[in-house]
């Protein structure tokens, strides 16, 4: 080797130690940076010819697991979202209360049917009889309050919504930035780690809120996409936008028609101008955001749903009154109905049976007063074996009879109008192909002294509480915010037994206290499905106490199961961030043993560059 060849190899290793040392200054400078990732020195040998001639830096590597690196930005989309389920679920048991507590609904509810069994033994106090309202009110408030809580924790989520898309935004405009200045880089330039350790750190910010896929490009850039393949960024950014809808109500809904829309939806704008709602395409699956959407349109929805069917169910056992038809001896046989004091929502119940198979079958008439809201699904009822049929009744009874001849024709029974508000139906006369075995109607009670034990105790407002169904919803929806106890009662607690003025109930009867409590703590009824409680095949069906025992237990093993996640979820990710900084992290340590290594190997150079020095003065003065 010549004397400009040592030379020329001494100056490029001391170049390269040169790098190396300014890498491990600064992988020990950001040694408790969060994002870091550790930075080492790729060198090769340069050679001319057979002969080895010093040495390059052939570029600068990060020091991570890509495999685990990609694990850990699945399970952190996944942890974020466990998170996010876990403590909302957390504070909607904080608003059920504490099993046993005095604020929990249970032990409310629990109150109020103690001081109705107490009336029953005594009806003539009227200390008792103010008991009894007070502990209504004190139910009604409670669930009224627990609407409010529950509609806050959906808002609570609507505006979660619109701060996770703002930082969502910020992400994929800063990933679109870095892989623009990353597209003129080499992988020798240093600038070009630091900036892809930033666009690391933003597609983790990202991770956390929605599930997205990473896919590697040319010159160290990336495009990302979310799991169900919409692209976000590439060299430019998707733009998302939330169109929030502020303080919910429990009929608040989001629907994929924007006409129908009461709630935020997401929508990708991407740069070519193309628009995609994701949540119609149901393009995000996990996160923070993927939490708050679930949370919002179905857990909370749920939760609300329970409340209402427990106040609904409260008031509609103690006002509605069933009645079995009068038989019409025939043929056709059938029975007789008296439809005179049906309110929106109430309903007639008829069952009939073929007779050529046995096979029984049953039909639920609905009064329906909004013609917008036919025709009715059967799943307006709990039953799963009715069919269900709403009939317009503001046309009077010629109306009526011809829409159900209409409807039901087909079953072979025959309705007509013989006078006055009656409603006869009868089995097919002479061809004997069916026989109509029952029929009832259930009305609601509208005063407090109609000469039997029901009464409108509990009211929607002002209003009496019916059932209603109209092109919004069933009137149950969000009942539990507006129930309240009647303040027709409220101003007079003798009717609580006292049923009827003519002969005046005595004040001492136990009659209307016993039923009150029967039907709260005894009378069986059938819940819907669609509030989560039993299925469409099999609905719930029991006492209002075990409803609402039911529905607590079900709140309470969500939360844990959440909980149980939230738990598995964090111990994964903490396992894999473990994983993942073994590697990618700096440890100190290591960092000086390599320090050292490259303080030699800059000495041994100098001193080559030295001896050559020498030897080129000593032929100089030859």
């Amino acid at each position: 080797m010549s004397l400009s060849q040592a030379l020329n190899a001494a100056v490029s290793g001391m170049r390269t130690t040169q790098t190396g040392l300014a890498l491990v200054a600064g992988n020990v400078a950001n040694a408790d940076t969060p994002g870091y990732v550790r930075k080492t020195l790729d060198q090769v040998a340069v050679a001319a010819g057979e002969v080895g001639i010093g040495v390059r830096a052939a570029g600068i590597d990060r020091q991570l697991d890509i495999y685990v690196q990609r694990q850990l930005q699945v399970e952190t989309t996944g942890g974020s979202y466990a998170d996010l389920r876990a403590d909302f679920y957390q504070r909607l048991q904080q608003i059920y209360g504490q099993p046993g507590g005095d604020n929990a609904l249970e032990t409310i509810f629990n109150n109020f049917t103690s001081a109705v069994q107490s009336l029953t033994t005594s009806p003539d106090s009227n200390a008792i009889r103010n008991s009894v309202l007070g502990a209504a009110q004190v139910l009604t408030q409670q669930l009224n309050g627990m609407t409010v809580d529950i509609q806050g924790l959906r808002t609570d989520c609507e505006n979660g919504l619109g701060n996770a898309v703002d930082e969502a935004n910020q992400a994929l405009q800063r990933i679109a930035d870095i892989n623009q200045q990353l597209g003129p880089l080499t992988s020798q330039d240093g600038t070009a780690a630091v900036l892809r350790d930033q666009r690391d750190n933003y597609i983790n910010q990202l991770a956390e809120l929605m599930d997205v896929r990473v896919v590697a490009g040319d010159n160290n850039q990336v495009s990302v996409f979310t799991t169900s393949g919409v692209q976000l960024v590439g060299l430019r950014a998707s733009q998302l936008r939330f169109d929030d809808r502020g303080v919910l109500s429990p009929q608040s809904a989001w629907s994929a028609d924007p006409t129908q829309r009461s709630t935020g939806t997401i929508t990708l704008l991407s740069p070519n101008g193309g628009k995609v709602d994701l949540l119609a395409s149901k393009a995000i699956r996990s996160g923070k955001i993927a939490a708050y959407l679930e949370m919002r349109d179905q857990v909370l929805p749920q939760a609300q749903a329970q409340l209402d069917e427990l106040a609904a169910g409260m008031a509609s056992v103690l006002s509605d009154r069933t009645q079995a038809g009068t038989p019409v001896v025939g043929p056709p046989a059938g029975f007789n109905l008296d439809v005179g004091g049906l309110k929106a929502g109430n309903k007639i119940e008829l069952t009939y049976t073929d007779s050529t198979t046995g096979a029984q079958h049953q039909v639920t008439i609905v009064r329906v007063d909004d013609p917008t809201a036919l025709p009715l699904a059967d799943s307006a009822t709990p039953n799963p074996a009715d069919k269900v049929i709403g009939v317009d009744f503001s046309g009077g009874m010629a109306s009526v009879v011809s829409q159900l001849n209409t409807a039901l024709g087909s079953t072979l029974m025959q309705f007509s109008n013989p006078s006055g508000t009656i409603l006869q139906v009868t089995d097919d006369g002479g061809t004997n192909k069916i026989d109509v075995t029952a029929a009832s109607t259930t009305a609601t009670a509208s005063t407090l002294t109609g000469g039997s034990a029901e009464l409108p105790f509990f009211t929607d407002a002002n209003t009496p509480y019916t059932g209603a169904i109209t092109s919004i919803g069933p009137q149950s929806k969000g009942f539990a915010g507006r129930i309240s106890v009647n303040a027709a009662l409220a101003a007079d607690p003798t009717r609580l037994v006292v049923y009827q003025t003519s002969p005046l109930t005595p004040a001492g009867d136990a009659t209307r206290p016993n039923f009150l409590y029967d039907q709260l703590t005894k009378a069986t009824r059938d819940f819907s499905p669609q509030a989560g409680i039993g299925t469409v095949a099999s609905p719930f069906s029991g006492s209002i106490g075990a409803y609402l025992s039911g529905m607590v237990s079900q709140q309470g093993e969500a939360a844990s199961g959440a909980d149980s996640l939230k738990q598995g979820q964090d111990l994964v990710v903490n396992s894999l961030r473990q994983r993942f900084n073994e590697a990618a992290g700096v440890n100190i340590d290591s960092e000086m043993a390599t320090l050292l290594k490259l303080q030699t190997a800059y000495g041994a150079n100098a001193r080559v560059m030295t001896t050559v020095r020498d030897v080129i003065n000593l032929l100089l003065q030859m």
